[in-house]
């Protein structure tokens, strides 16, 4: 019952933050506040984009926090029915979902100005990042430097993928250990199931840790082909 709770948290306490701002608004807002930063001139944000940067990053700690409660709630069922792998795998399955919503998370509420960049993008044509889309293009074949606000998002995306390399690094090690630990265990009913299981999560997470790094390495071009539609 607690999970399911939890779950029901997951999707319904954040949007509590801003109750009169659809979905909707909320990419309209977005849109135009990035035109207005881009419009600026400037490196800082303006007072909209910050106060939405600061939502974004609200919006998903709370998610990543009931998303770590219903995490521990499911490992715990999983490990109470450990002795049967059956009754464990539905307890199991849902943790691993859970691990990616903490991560996806925890990554949104670090990062939060790339994770708000794709509405910039979405909510009618031309998308709002276009004169940033073109003045990356321009620098990356210039060699010139982009413009402040462009030489912050590109930051940002780097930052953005930084900070997954960290988590998905952090988690890939953790379940390893997990998987060691069953795989060791004397006399455990379903510790092979354990074993395994853990072991193809910690190599999926390793992947992520993989294809991040390359983009935190060079995330100008990166950025060009997300400013582009490529994302």
């Amino acid at each position: 019952m607690l999970a399911v709770v939890l779950a029901g948290a997951f999707v319904a306490v954040p949007p509590l933050l801003a109750p009169r701002r659809s979905e909707a608004a909320l990419t309209g807002a977005v849109r135009d506040a990035v035109a207005e930063y881009w419009l600026s001139g400037a490196r800082e944000f303006p007072p909209a984009l910050a106060g939405l940067v600061g939502y974004w990053t609200g919006y998903h700690l709370i998610k990543a926090v009931t998303a770590g409660l219903l995490l521990i709630v499911l490992v715990a069922l999983a490990v109470r029915f450990g002795r049967r792998p059956a009754l464990a795998s539905l307890a199991a399955v849902p943790a691993l979902f859970a691990v990616a919503l903490v991560m996806a998370n925890v990554q949104g509420a670090l990062a939060p100005f790339a994770s708000l960049l794709p509405m910039a993008a979405g909510g009618g044509a031309p998308s709002a990042l276009e004169p940033a889309r073109e003045n990356l293009a321009g620098s990356l074949a210039s060699g010139a430097s982009p413009a402040p606000a462009v030489e912050v998002m590109v930051a940002d995306f780097a930052y953005y993928h930084v900070v997954m390399v960290v988590i998905a690094a952090v988690v890939a090690v953790a379940l390893a250990v997990v998987s060691w630990s069953f795989w060791k265990r004397p006399v455990m009913p379903g510790r092979r199931w354990w074993a395994v299981t853990s072991a193809v999560a910690a190599l999926l997470v390793s992947v992520i840790a993989v294809a991040n790094t390359g983009t935190a390495a060079d995330p100008a071009p990166a950025l060009l082909a997300f400013l582009g539609g490529g994302w």
